[in-house]
């Protein structure tokens, strides 16, 4: 892929916390490598503390890096920042507002700082699509958390910048909230804005992001396009419930790693490359569980995530 198809190129970037006192300096990134298409849905997760957050404050010039290159739309954050940040727009996870400014004075105010004329400014139009259009005359202090996060997303919408990095966008707000969050993050991308987008809720980038990039502890363990990402895991599952409860798993499909969930159901994590769901069969069978219902689950991104981290954890 070209320069020129980028939204975001990153090479390099390392970041080290100096320590103070008795503290030892933290290696917060250890070398990040990462490009961004345009026009894309990408994802960056990751656990708590891998080093997300800190990627998107030195792309947004809060937090300055400690070695590495970063280019948002072309232009280099350091040598040219003006342009580097008239591209983008993000929206933090800290909700931060003068809590004596309306909605429509704050995208007011945020246009007037990028030099948009009144004329063309989209002020009741982001209002809209974020479902704010009754709050519009409301102080903030009165908004609820959800709401605050909305006009978070519009704020960083005022100058329609061909990126937007959204830092835990759906955090704390309710199951409808959150899809229409989604569906406005799906009408951007149609538009051709390039969206990147980091997440605690692997739902949510399993159903938007085209590719995703997994940290750990400042180190990129892995970034694909999120259908080779899910064939990756060799892991699929098979759960049965039994015509009758059982109150232990018989010896003969314990040895394959059987269990009893919640419901009394036997579930069995298994390799596809190592056993097939018939041979599983063929060792219920020689059990006396007779078998009312029966269904395999492939692995999804919950499975490839917690794979992935795990050995670091352990």
């Amino acid at each position: 892929m070209t320069d020129q198809e980028l939204a975001i190129k990153i090479r390099g970037l390392k970041k080290t916390y100096d320590g103070e006192g008795a503290t030892e300096p933290k290696e917060a990134l250890k070398g990040i490598d990462l490009s961004i298409p345009k026009g894309s849905i990408f994802g960056l997760l990751g656990p708590n503390g891998a080093g997300k957050s800190t990627i998107i404050n030195i792309i947004a010039g809060i937090v300055d890096k400690t070695n590495g290159n970063v280019e948002v739309w072309g232009f280099d954050i350091n040598e040219d920042t003006r342009n580097a940040k008239a591209n983008i727009g993000i929206v933090p996870q800290e909700i931060n507002f003068d809590v004596y400014f309306t909605p429509f004075e704050i995208l007011e105010l945020y246009a007037g700082y990028y030099g948009i004329p009144k004329a063309e400014r989209r002020s009741e139009e982001i209002l809209e699509a974020m479902r704010l259009e009754e709050q519009r005359d409301a102080y903030t202090r009165f908004l609820s958390g959800g709401m605050k996060r909305r006009l978070l997303v519009g704020k960083a919408m005022v100058h329609s910048p061909p990126i937007l990095v959204l830092d835990e966008p759906t955090a704390g707000v309710d199951v409808e909230l959150r899809q229409h969050i989604w569906q406005y993050v799906r009408d951007l991308n149609e538009k051709g804005v390039t969206i990147v987008l980091t997440t605690h809720y692997l739902e949510e980038a399993e159903e938007l992001c085209d590719e995703i990039a997994i940290i750990n502890h400042g180190e990129l363990v892995i970034c694909d396009k999120t259908p080779n990402l899910l064939k990756q895991l060799d892991e699929k599952m098979v759960v049965i419930h039994p015509v009758s409860a059982i109150d232990e798993v018989p010896i003969e499909i314990r040895e394959i790693g059987a269990k009893l969930n919640e419901e009394g159901a036997i579930v069995i994590h298994f390799s596809p490359s190592v056993i097939t769901v018939g041979q599983i069969l063929d060792k219920v069978a020689k059990t006396s569980i007779e078998i009312a219902d029966l269904r395999t689950e492939e692995s999804d991104l919950e499975d490839i995530f917690l794979q992935l981290t795990k050995s670091e954890k352990e």
